[in-house]
């Protein structure tokens, strides 16, 4: 029996972990780096960034590196209301996802073997069509000559309450944003509930626990991992959604990744731009950090 070489050890670690750092520092690492130098510079007078040094048929202009764009995004509270408003409706978002998601996938995890692939593969059949098209066909839905607005004003008038738009309204944001992010919440449930194991749960019928305790004492707890691993792939990429706002929502309805496309597209002001795009990226860290503690300590609870 031989023993590998450090050579050899230190070669199989590059191999298998040099491609992710490679991926990492070329898609994470240095555009981040970009960012956060884009930042501290001027905007460019037609858009872009301004020069590092003065030209040389220039005497007076903006030039060099700044934190006037730090210093306009905390001096104003508007950003500070629609990043409360962003993560509101990701919150929105990731309660309804997990309400809709839990019972689907304890019932795909308890269905016989045969159906639960088939189950499965209807969860993630929506993948199989262009994410637009599928956003387009709620704005079709949603729309004012639909049935859907149709039975639903219908109802109100009934109710002798005003009718409703639903279509560009926070209600289409939220129920566009739920149906394009079901999926993520379902598919981590669904892997962390097929492992329970149902001795657990006749050991405690045995003991003479009943169906809603069983769940709150056993299969709950068992379930956080998933719970926050589901969450978290759903409330992170909410954080920065601006296609379903812009969609659906219209001009009222703007979100944080609404305001940063804003800037880098429209008018053209990469600095703040990337100021928010940095201030977005901590926040999203913040919330994986804090989701990855919350799962570790689920998994310790006995």
């Amino acid at each position: 029996m031989t023993r590998d070489t450090p050579r050899s050890t230190r070669a199989a670690r590059l191999l298998t972990g040099g491609p992710p750092l490679l991926f990492l520092l070329v898609f994470f690492v240095i555009p981040s780096l970009i960012m956060v130098l884009t930042s501290f510079r001027f905007p460019g007078e037609f858009g872009g960034l301004a020069p590092v040094t003065a030209p040389a048929d220039q005497a007076a202009g903006e030039y060099g590196f700044t934190t006037e764009a730090y210093a306009f995004f905390f001096s104003d509270t508007l950003y500070a209301r629609v990043f409360l408003k962003s993560f509101g409706v990701a919150l929105a978002t990731t309660l309804a996802c997990l309400l809709m998601a839990y019972p689907l996938a304890l019932l795909i995890a308890r269905s016989e073997k045969r159906f639960r692939n088939l189950m499965v593969l209807l969860v993630i059949l929506p993948f199989a069509s262009n994410f637009l098209i599928r956003v387009y066909a709620w704005a079709i839905i949603l729309g004012p000559q639909s049935a859907l607005s149709r039975v639903a004003n219908t109802l109100l008038a009934l109710l002798g309450m005003e009718p409703a738009t639903l279509l560009f309204s926070p209600f289409a944001v939220l129920v566009g944003m739920v149906y394009v992010h079901l999926p993520f919440m379902i598919l981590p449930l669904y892997t962390n509930l097929e492992k329970h194991d149902p001795a657990l749960l006749d050991a405690a019928q045995d003991l003479g626990a009943r169906g809603w305790q069983r769940f709150w004492r056993v299969t709950w707890p068992l379930s956080l991992p998933g719970v926050f691993s589901g969450s978290a792939l759903v409330f992170i990429p909410v954080l920065g959604m601006f296609a379903v706002p812009d969609i659906l929502g219209g001009t009222r309805d703007i979100l944080i990744g609404n305001l940063i496309k804003d800037q880098f597209l429209g008018t053209r002001d990469w600095p703040f731009g990337s100021v928010l795009s940095i201030m977005l990226t901590l926040a999203v860290l913040s919330v994986a950090s804090l989701t990855a503690w919350f799962a570790r300590a689920a998994g310790r609870t006995p």
